[in-house]
């Protein structure tokens, strides 16, 4: 396939801007338009790749390109049309089983494992599927009485962010595929690394009692609030992540073999998995490369290290006599932090759990965050493929330990100095 240009990759234009669900009178126009350009970006990721490739699952944490298009229509119709429109032409009643993802109270799903194996509809069905919700959501939000305004343009608010999150998998997860296929294609010839400026030294915090979590009426998941007092000890983190070339000193020492620097769970999945260097990297004639979106390239000992898991974060961390920055310790440093967006999320320490007083929201929705607080840790800040206007400090992703498919990293922090 013919080499793509960058901004294939990189969404570089404005962050969607829809207004506040808050503001009177509703404005219909602004939120069609914020609707619109998500969409779009949407097609704009799928775009380089086949139909081949759209209908790759590589493994069973990721999903077909076209399976993500799809998804993401049916939350709308799902969420949104079904329920407020009266009379509403369901495009395909097949696609309600299709292409529900884990709502166990919107109805019965296929099993996650098995969407690479749906090859009917076609990609040129759901683009039909896609345009079809588009129009219909459109004019929803057209024509809809002054009383049913706020609810939908509240669900649509909710549905844009969660595509959001979806054009990030769609990146991760064809990497993924790709890099398995002997040919290491390239899903954009002419992607490359953002402009990365990081500073030496650390940012202290003098510790105490400080809050976090989300504050205001700017969208936000549920999973980020409510605000409340957190306690941190006095400590410091580094401005700067951790690179390839200080990944490549630990390598370079023995650490994949040292069972000292792991945890037990980490190092048993080390052994089983033989790692022994980052998700993507691979050594021929003694220099390591790594599979990028750009297809096969020499690893940059400048560049942040990424494909790392929480297991590795960790070990790294103790390797280096240092330690990963609690959730509240990051979100309170975060303004300070060298590259805190848009290059890899950070590993933290913290568990993903559920703040003080958190509750879920009503009914199916309320599935989205609550129910996968157990066994997972938190990343922070956003990486080289979450779109613009996606990120924000009280932002909280999170992975299972031995994970490292996603672009993930780290930077160390450190008590007492």
């Amino acid at each position: 396939m013919a080499a793509t240009a960058t901004a294939q990759v990189l969404d570089t234009r404005p962050a969607f801007p829809p207004p506040s669900v808050d503001a009177r009178p509703v404005d219909r126009g602004a939120w069609i338009a914020a609707f619109r350009h998500v969409r779009d970006e949407t097609e704009r990721r799928a775009a380089p790749l086949s139909p081949e490739d759209q209908q790759i699952q590589s493994m069973p944490d990721a999903s077909p390109t076209k399976w993500h298009r799809a998804h993401t229509t049916w939350f709308f119709e799902q969420f949104l049309l079904k329920e407020r429109v009266p009379g509403y032409t369901v495009f395909d009643e097949r696609f309600f089983y299709l292409f529900n993802s884990y709502y166990v109270q919107a109805g019965p799903r296929a099993p996650r494992i098995s969407r690479g194996l749906v090859t009917r509809p076609t990609c040129d069905e759901v683009a039909g599927y896609r345009a079809h919700v588009d129009a219909a959501v459109a004019d929803l939000i057209a024509g809809a009485s002054e009383a049913q305004i706020p609810e939908i343009v509240a669900i649509v608010e909710i549905g844009l962010h969660h595509e959001q999150q979806h054009q990030e998998l769609m990146l991760t997860d064809i990497l993924h595929a790709f890099a398995q296929n002997p040919l290491l294609p390239a899903y954009d010839e002419g992607w490359r690394w953002p402009a990365l400026a990081q500073e030496p030294g650390r940012v202290a915090l003098e510790g105490g009692v400080t809050q976090m979590g989300h504050a205001g009426s700017a969208f936000h998941f549920d999973n980020e609030e409510p605000r409340h007092d957190v306690l941190l000890r006095p400590v410091s983190l580094d401005r700067a992540l951790v690179t390839n070339g200080e990944w490549l000193e630990f390598m370079q020492d023995g650490g994949y073999a040292k069972p000292e620097l792991w945890l037990s769970d980490g190092f048993v999945a080390a052994q089983n998995e033989g790692w022994e260097a980052p998700g993507y990297w691979r050594r021929a004639d003694g220099v390591w490369s790594s599979m990028t979106l750009a297809g096969l390239r020499p690893v940059d000992p400048a560049l942040p290290v990424t494909h790392v898991s929480y297991y590795e974060a960790d070990a790294f961390a103790r390797w280096a006599g240092r330690d990963l920055p609690t959730e509240a310790e990051w979100e309170a440093a975060s303004g300070a932090l060298d590259a805190a967006f848009g290059h890899v999320w950070q590993w933290t320490r913290s568990a993903y759990s559920a703040y003080p007083g958190y509750r879920p929201l009503p009914g199916a929705l309320g599935e989205y965050n609550g129910k996968f607080m157990v066994s997972q840790f938190v990343l922070r800040g956003s990486s080289v493929a979450t779109p613009q206007g996606h990120s924000r400090p009280t932002y909280r992703n999170f992975f299972y330990p031995h994970q490292r498919w996603q672009f993930t990293g780290l930077r160390l922090s450190q008590y007492g100095a």
